[in-house]
């Protein structure tokens, strides 16, 4: 015989209910959750340059607000939306608001004297920040396992 883990997902109700007694129910919701307000990112280092991407559908170029200030990379976006349609028995009257702010504290190798380009294509905010000349001419060092 062998122990086969269970996964908590298989009964959700059971996850839910036990949720419930052990925490305050209410606050613990997931419209509370704040990481889920937080649009995925991936850091890549090229030899050059760094490329950071934000995925973050739904925005509009205008929607974005980019600032460095104390080698801390600040990245921002706020959309809101209301609609209201108005006929001779009712009213309907609906809104979306949608925001997040991520910031990322730059390494030493960064150029700070260039400007950092971004481009907002298909749901998805890239960044590119230069290195500094010496940070590119810098060799890995490679070490060896024993």
């Amino acid at each position: 015989m062998s122990l086969v883990k269970l996964n908590g997902k298989r009964f959700p109700w059971n996850e839910r209910l036990i949720d419930f007694f052990n925490r305050d129910a209410f606050v613990d919701d997931d419209f509370f959750n704040l990481e889920k307000t937080h649009p995925s990112m991936n850091v890549k280092e090229h030899k050059d340059d760094f490329e950071i991407e934000f995925a973050a559908p739904g925005f509009e170029k205008k929607d974005f607000k980019i600032t460095i200030k104390d080698d801390v990379l600040e990245v921002s976006a706020q959309k809101e939306r209301e609609e209201t349609e108005e006929e001779e028995n009712f009213t309907r009257k609906e809104f979306n608001y949608n925001a997040f702010t991520r910031t990322l504290q730059l390494p030493a190798s960064v150029d700070r004297s260039k400007e950092v380009k971004a481009v907002y294509k298909n749901g998805i905010l890239t960044l590119k920040v230069l290195k500094m000349e010496e940070a590119k001419e810098e060799q890995k060092k490679v070490i060896e396992v024993v």
